[in-house]
């Protein structure tokens, strides 16, 4: 299997020194298969994966499926389903999950309704369920992926996939990367994008989706300002809001999450490690 070329570009931050332009292959839960496909004639080939539209780039004479691997996934071997058209050829393509064991995380929340919410919290944390999932559904034209930075500077203070126990209490894994930073410290968008929702929601606070084409999504939360606006157009390297400690917390930070094919994954592998 051919895995892209991605370009290398200087960046100056405490968790990663570069940038690339396209997603590292993890062959993980919570990890990215990049799949090789044949080109037949001019036409766009359709990927997808478990039913769920998949990101396919072309690469010389040939096209990239760039699927996402949810957390949940057992290890062995999956497939993805592609056809050229309506009523073009149809192919199927397989790749093999590895295993990951990720580590567990133990937090103590001071505020015990962020844990067990009442019943008017949980009214609420089923309309903000709505609304994140729109967003994490939200699809977009796209003929590549943008190259990513880092957006914030900062330590990292939980990475992705951790099993998280609050208060002694079994919760889902963790779908972000955390990095702690001073409140007010600015957030910047790590590629070019569309606001696709903002808003405040009971466990993640202030919070920010950016569209970055074929259901390529991050998203952004804890927030103590958000500086953006849905249906804005953003550069990389635009600030779209600033650290805070709002929602379930511990202590100022931000959550960053990255989603391919409506499940997050591990953000580190659209940044080079040093």
């Amino acid at each position: 299997m051919k895995i892209w070329r991605w370009g290398i570009f200087a960046l100056s931050c405490f968790l990663t020194s570069t940038v690339i332009a396209n997603p590292k292959q993890q062959l993980t839960p919570g990890g990215i298969a990049i799949i090789s496909i044949k080109a037949i004639g001019a036409s766009t080939p359709i990927a997808m994966f478990r039913g769920i539209p998949v990101a396919v780039i072309k690469e010389n004479q040939h096209w990239l499926a760039i699927v996402g691997i949810p957390l949940k996934t057992k290890v062995g071997a999956h497939e993805i389903d592609v056809r050229w058209g309506e009523q073009g050829p149809k192919a199927k393509h397989s790749f093999t999950v590895t295993t990951k064991k990720y580590p567990s995380q133990y937090l103590t929340i001071k505020n015990k309704r962020k844990v067990n919410p009442n019943k008017k919290d949980l009214e609420r944390i089923s309309k903000d369920s709505q609304r994140i999932k729109k967003a994490r559904h939200h699809w977009s034209a796209s003929s590549q992926f943008p190259t990513f930075q880092q957006p914030l500077v900062g330590r990292e203070s939980s990475q992705y996939g951790l099993r998280r126990f609050f208060n002694k209490q079994a919760r889902k894994p963790h779908g972000g990367l955390d990095i702690a930073a001073p409140k007010g410290t600015a957030i910047v968008a790590p590629a070019h994008g569309t606001i696709i929702e903002t808003g405040h929601y009971f466990f993640s606070g202030n919070c920010v989706f950016i569209d970055h084409g074929q259901g390529l999504i991050s998203f952004y939360a804890h927030m103590s300002k958000i500086t953006v606006k849905v249906g804005q157009q953003i550069k990389q390297g635009q600030k779209i809001g600033e650290v805070g400690a709002t929602g379930r917390v511990t202590g100022p930070h931000l959550h960053w999450s990255v989603g391919l094919n409506r499940t997050w994954v591990d953000p580190k592998l659209f940044l080079e490690s040093p």
